[in-house]
């Protein structure tokens, strides 16, 4: 037999006491009746009116915009930005608290993920709870960090204007600016051009050089328009066939710098978006792994090169890198990048197929930088018993962090030091750095 259909609770409202902030952006709640609550653009202490965006009768957990504030945490402040809020724009998550407070809030969030997914208190983790900014993105409430070197802006279809994403909804907030959008993509001037035939544009200023890049991905059967902008840009294209990226004309990559190195970035690769970032990173895992002339070590999910070519710097020409990435272009970039170290490979492929078949046995440093989902328990499992002297894990969700932190301690590693970084202002997203060593000598 079918079930009855729920009743949609969508635009219903319910006055609540906000509790403590979630993974996600968005803090918990809970209705007169018990039902859980995932509420945006409130804070924890507060007292709103929440309208429900997302959910049915009977649902575990219904989602919620905090649309009318009865009583507001001393945290709060007006967006600085005139198209974030309910029902708006959903890149930034916390453009309604002060800047110390979202540093604070995600320190909240990596605790309770640490506790939860590791068993791990702070001290634990050798993590002093803090959230640190980056360099220059120390402002004053109200005043908003220009951080972000690549934006994906969606094209409205009506109008043939650029825009961004409302939260989970492929609806489109056409915009004139985005705040938090670097100086190289704002002066484009994207938001003031006829995209029409385009789905979306993603627009790149490298923070290493004068680069700037476009990626146009046309609606199925559009022409591409001619791409006079601001700036001189190179352009690219996907093809709608097979997601391909094409040079249109200019350079296919972007060249950015660390480490006092350039890095070759094509076909929008990947690279760390604040400009500050990969240079932030680098030293905390260079610190914190303290390599040594003659180390073996590997990078794993190593893109272009960044922390290959750092290791490859200090374990000198008896020390070997090996990294391995799944990108074809990026494989292509970080060879040409690391040309110059006769000991340093890249390898193609998925980290859990290459790296049993390179046969190697052990090693004395690791460095992995996953994905979003994290590196995952067979390949932890595997990198544990490589009997690395110390181990960096780069992490850009505190949830898969926290899982993996616990599958290396069952592999026999403790968690040395973490730190974490704010390196996405006005989302709930950080970055933290891991280090690792063997449990036994940390007795």
């Amino acid at each position: 037999m079918q079930s009855e259909p729920k009743n949609s609770l969508v635009g219903e409202e319910y006055e609540v006491e906000v509790g403590p902030v979630a993974h996600g952006g968005h803090c918990i709640a809970r209705t007169s009746e018990g039902q859980v609550l995932f509420v945006r653009h409130a804070l924890p202490g507060e007292r709103v009116l929440a309208r429900v965006t997302e959910g049915e009768e009977g649902a575990r957990f219904l989602r919620a915009d905090a649309v009318t504030v009865i009583e507001a945490s001393k945290d709060r402040i007006e967006a600085p930005c005139p198209f974030a809020g309910p029902g708006r724009c959903g890149g930034c998550d916390w453009q309604h608290a002060k800047p110390g407070a979202q540093r604070r809030l995600k320190g909240e969030v990596l605790a309770e993920q640490l506790q939860r997914l590791a068993g791990l208190t702070p001290e634990e983790a050798g993590w002093d709870g803090t959230v640190m900014p980056a360099e220059g993105d120390k402002l004053p409430a109200g005043e908003v960090p220009a951080w972000r070197t690549r934006v994906q802006y969606a094209i409205d279809p009506g109008t043939g204007k650029a825009g961004l994403r409302r939260h989970r909804s492929h609806e489109v907030e056409v915009i004139d600016r985005c705040l938090i959008a670097a100086e190289g993509v704002t002066e484009l001037g994207i938001e003031r051009r006829d995209w029409t035939g385009m789905a979306s544009i993603e627009a790149i200023a490298a923070s290493g050089s004068q680069d700037r890049q476009v990626i146009l991905t046309p609606q199925p059967g559009a022409r591409l328009p001619i791409v006079e902008l601001d700036k001189p840009v190179s352009v690219m294209r996907i093809h709608e066939r097979d997601g391909s990226v094409h040079r249109v004309h200019g350079r296919p990559f972007v060249r950015e710098r660390a480490d006092d190195r350039t890095y070759r970035v094509g076909d929008g690769g990947f690279w760390q978006v604040h400009p500050k970032a990969a240079d932030t990173l680098m030293r905390a895992v260079m610190q914190g792994l303290l390599p040594r002339k003659g180390d073996m070590a590997l990078d794993l999910y190593c893109g272009v090169g960044l922390f290959a070519g750092a290791l490859a710097d200090r374990v000198g020409d008896k020390g070997a890198v090996l990294g391995i990435e799944s990108g074809k272009r990026a494989v292509e970039d970080a060879r040409h990048n690391l040309a110059s170290f006769d000991r340093v490979r890249i390898e193609q492929g998925k980290v859990e197929s290459v790296l049993p078949r390179t046969g190697i046995t052990e090693v004395d440093l690791i460095v992995l930088d996953p994905p979003r989902a994290g590196a995952g328990k067979d390949t932890v499992r595997h990198l544990s018993g490589l009997g690395a002297r110390r181990i960096a894990y780069v992490a850009c969700d505190p949830a898969a962090l926290a899982r993996d932190l616990g599958y290396f301690r069952e592999g026999g590693y403790r968690v040395r030091t973490l730190r974490a970084f704010d390196l996405f202002p006005m989302t709930h997203h950080l970055e933290c750095v891991a280090i690792l060593e063997p449990a036994e000598k940390g007795r």
